[in-house]
């Protein structure tokens, strides 16, 4: 099917029987009795789980859509959403509770797209990571909102400035050959982080995400990583260089997917800006320090991208409708971009699942590591391509694969293990080899010198 024909069908689709939903703005009681009343109108494919309170108490809720909801189903990927970052940018927080009752609706009413979504999906989605930010901003309402009213949390902090820096750590390990995935936290990152984000990286580091958006709002556009150029380690003022990651054409296509299935971020030209595609990279555009997006990348197997979703942070009542219909096709495709690459089990001779095993693709120097029950998700763009699974005590396997444009690809891993001899026998082996390479070196020599005389 022809790329620009994609998200018209796929729109298609989702008009079928659109239910009528409320436009309206929520505060923070009123966004809690959303999420659960559609827990109780879809109970079999919901559950809403806290991952923690904000500084002022409020609970971090998360609302998860799975055909087993609760559980990690073997081989079935993991997304999130995450809305209201910034207190003051709104849009995306009223349109994760549209996409939530949306959802909800279709399923029951037996839409085949989204039930294939959610059966063969497990969605994530946070309408708000910064509650207590919103409602000082609410409390202005959209009309004499500040740009910077309610944005940082109730501390003042800056909640996307506020992860441990990776970069830096990543920049300095590439100019010594290091990696520049799954860099470990600083021993004191606890204490510089505050409330909301700790729950966040707590979070994202007990499921194994594959793929994530955070909402924002200011602008329209996609963002991609990295948001944080290297020469900013050198610099206190804003840089703007291109600084690809080595997923850099992968991120491209991410970001294209919910650009050009928006109904105008594609256009380029929005809120008095220019983006070609829609889409930037996010150092490229201005380079940020301590940013989410950055840190799911570098720190777990997740690949976050930042969508700006209008100039207005606050936009009025009136005008939410039509941002719905301009994002919802969006929201539905770019979650079903977790379904490409390849992905399988990696696995001992006794078939147990190896948890924490590398998978390496050569050329892209970005490893991703299995799940605590040994599957693995790797998004790739189609191609061919060769992949090795690791794991400490086992040996290395390498397959060559071939990945298409629709669903991934199936490549399983059974890795032997590694033949471990004791301590004995090394030294009497190795006492034995001394021996023979003794005898080699003696015996020729002495035949030489014979045949010389």
């Amino acid at each position: 099917m022809a790329r620009w024909l994609r998200p018209l069908v796929g729109a298609l689709l989702l008009l079928e029987g659109a239910a009528a939903l409320s436009f309206l703005h929520h505060r923070y009681e009123e966004l809690v009795q959303a999420l659960f009343r559609v827990q109780s109108q879809c109970p079999y494919v919901t559950r809403i789980y806290s991952i923690g309170r904000s500084v002022e108490g409020r609970h971090l809720y998360v609302l998860e859509f799975s055909d087993y909801p609760g559980i990690h189903e073997p081989l079935e990927p993991e997304f999130k959403y995450v809305g209201n970052m910034h207190g003051n940018e709104v849009l995306g927080r009223e349109l994760l509770l549209q996409l939530s009752e949306f959802l909800c609706e279709e399923y029951r009413r037996g839409n085949e797209r989204i039930t294939r979504l959610i059966h063969d999906t497990r969605i994530h989605i946070m309408p708000s990571m910064n509650p207590d930010g919103y409602e000082v901003a609410a409390k202005q309402g959209p009309d004499s909102n500040g740009y910077l009213t309610g944005r940082n949390n109730a501390n003042g902090v800056d909640l996307n400035r506020n992860f441990p820096d990776l970069n830096t750590l990543m920049y300095y390990s590439r100019e010594i050959s290091g990696p520049n995935h799954h860099i470990p936290l600083p021993d004191n990152w606890k204490s510089q982080v505050e409330p909301e984000t700790l729950a966040v990286i707590q979070w994202i580091s007990s499921y194994n995400f594959v793929l994530s958006a955070n909402l924002h709002g200011g602008a329209v556009v996609a963002n991609y990583p990295y948001d944080k150029s290297q020469d900013q380690r050198f610099r206190s003022h804003r840089r703007t260089v291109n600084t690809p990651t080595p997923d850099d054409k992968l991120f491209q296509k991410l970001a294209k997917t919910y650009s050009y299935a928006h109904s105008w971020m594609h256009r380029g030209w929005n809120c008095g800006d220019y983006f070609a595609d829609g889409i930037t990279n996010g150092a490229s555009w201005y380079s940020l320090s301590k940013g989410m997006q950055d840190f799911n990348y570098l720190y777990t197997n997740c690949f976050e991208i930042t969508l700006e979703l209008s100039c207005n942070k606050f936009p009025p009542e009136e005008d939410l409708e039509r941002q719905w219909m301009a994002n919802r096709e969006a929201l539905v495709a770019f979650i079903e971009e977790v379904h490409q690459g390849i992905k399988g089990m990696v696995s001992d001779e006794n078939n147990n699942g190896i948890a924490g095993a590398v998978i390496s693709v050569q050329g892209i120097s970005h490893d991703i590591t299995s799940g605590e029950m040994g599957d693995y998700f790797r998004l790739l763009l189609p191609g061919t391509y060769t992949v090795t699974a690791s794991a400490e005590g086992y040996k290395p396997l390498t397959v060559t694969t071939t990945v298409g444009p629709a669903a991934p690809s199936l490549v399983h891993f059974q890795l032997k293990q590694e033949v471990v001899r004791k301590p004995a026998e090394r030294k009497a082996s190795g006492t034995r080899m001394n021996n023979k390479a003794l005898q080699k070196k003696v015996v020729p020599r002495a035949t030489r010198q014979g045949t010389q005389r």
